[in-house]
């Protein structure tokens, strides 16, 4: 399917899938972040507006002085890259840690990275016309109507 593509992808894009989270060649911005939902929204100042708390995933809205983004956390690695690869439909810029993403626009993105730390993503805009998604960064989470 589109596993290895979104892959390709997402990974040299923007910055090289060379394990980033080690900050050695990448001085401008802090290690990689990790904790809870709150947590990382705690380090970018986000009053988190939840939208989706499952075991697998929590999901939440959030502004502030950088701009709108959604801040999701995972369960699981696998469930990370499979929310990434379905979401890569509806374009935009992803900040990707471990077990997290915050997306945005790029200049969102880019301002989060320097507290968040991470790896970008830029999603392909191969479906463009076709997702429904309208931009709307909070269909990430997979509506599809039976």
């Amino acid at each position: 399917m589109l596993t290895g593509f979104a892959l390709l992808t997402a990974c040299g894009v923007l910055t090289a899938c060379d394990g980033g989270a080690e900050g050695d060649k990448e001085p401008t911005g802090p290690l990689t972040a990790s904790g809870t939902l709150e947590q990382l929204a705690s380090k970018v100042d986000c009053e988190p507006n939840l939208q989706t708390d499952a075991e697998e995933i929590r999901q939440a809205n959030c502004t502030t002085g950088d701009g709108r983004y959604v801040l999701a956390t995972f369960a699981t690695d696998r469930g990370q890259r499979e929310w990434i690869n379905e979401a890569n439909d509806y374009g935009g810029s992803y900040l990707v840690g471990r077990k997290w993403v915050a997306v945005g626009d790029a200049d969102v993105v880019a301002a989060l990275r320097g507290r968040l730390g991470g790896t970008v993503e830029a999603a392909s805009s191969h479906h463009s016309g076709n997702s429904g998604g309208g931009g709307n960064e909070t269909g990430h989470s997979g509506h599809h109507g039976s």
